[in-house]
């Protein structure tokens, strides 16, 4: 058997085990799908005729921001699931079981890619939920088909990168309590860019950083991809943010899983 075979089928392995997990606890699709639904009706209904009357469009008011929070929204999906990402890994680094793994004929990047496969499902049920529920209120794509399917795509990368870092995040921690609480960050970083109101109409610092910040191109990507809004450079200055994030967070990761993984430390 070859290096690259093993390491397949020990991906393989423990990605089912990830789904095992999903299949028991389908509660938390619901919990990760049912934040962003919230917030989308809560943007859309409470705050919608406010802030889309704002945005300069033809149609303006709820109509108006509908189409344009959607995008912000997707991306709300991915980073909160990186918090249910982040205690699945740190529980597995403190209970043991990696340290198990470890005596154990399995390859090593095997037990990392089997927690992000699994996370990748997850955010791929929530993200067809929350689609879903947006189509259910008024939001439609004005592109085609291929232009839906490069959405799903940025949307995928987006979703391994996150996913990746939130991996690293979880073993970075000595305890699931701070596991829990660090990917909450990534929440921030999508209210503060492009996903719920334009960069331009944020004060000057926050401005900057709005524009800036790797959210904000990849939400505008998906808004380009799906309402034919201009995309420019953003779709290159996203696809290199996923990149450089999943690369670097997946070094980070392996170089943490190196460490002792016994929960004995303190």
């Amino acid at each position: 058997m070859t290096t690259q075979t093993r390491v397949f089928g020990d991906s393989l392995t423990m990605f089912q085990r990830s789904v095992l997990h999903i299949k028991r606890y389908p509660s938390l699709i619901m919990f990760i799908a049912g934040m962003p639904v919230v917030f989308l009706l809560l943007m859309v209904y409470v705050f919608g005729g406010t802030l889309g009357s704002g945005l300069g469009s033809v149609a303006g008011g709820r109509e108006a921001y509908i189409a344009y929070v959607v995008p912000g929204i997707l991306l709300v999906t991915i980073a909160g699931a990186a918090t249910g990402t982040s205690i699945s890994v740190a529980m597995d680094m403190t209970e043991g079981i990696v340290a198990r793994f470890r005596t154990m004929s399995i390859a090593r990047a095997a037990v990392l890619t089997g927690h992000v496969g699994g996370s990748l499902v997850q955010i791929a049920i929530a993200l067809a939920i929350v689609m879903v529920a947006a189509v259910l209120i008024g939001f439609r794509p004005t592109t085609g088909p291929l232009a839906w399917a490069a959405a799903a795509g940025m949307l995928a990368l987006a979703a391994v990168a996150v996913t990746w870092l939130a991996v690293a995040l979880g073993m970075v921690t000595k305890s699931v309590e701070t596991a829990s609480n660090l990917p909450m960050i990534l929440l921030l970083f999508v209210f503060l860019s492009s996903g719920f109101v334009p960069t331009e109409s944020l004060p000057g610092p926050l401005a900057w950083f709005a524009e800036h910040q790797p959210f904000t191109p990849i939400i505008e990507t998906v808004r380009g991809l799906l309402l034919g809004t201009p995309i420019g450079s953003d779709g290159i200055v996203a696809v290199a943010w996923c990149a450089v994030i999943s690369v670097g967070s997946y070094l980070w990761a392996r170089k943490l899983y190196e460490r002792d993984p016994s929960p004995s430390v303190s």
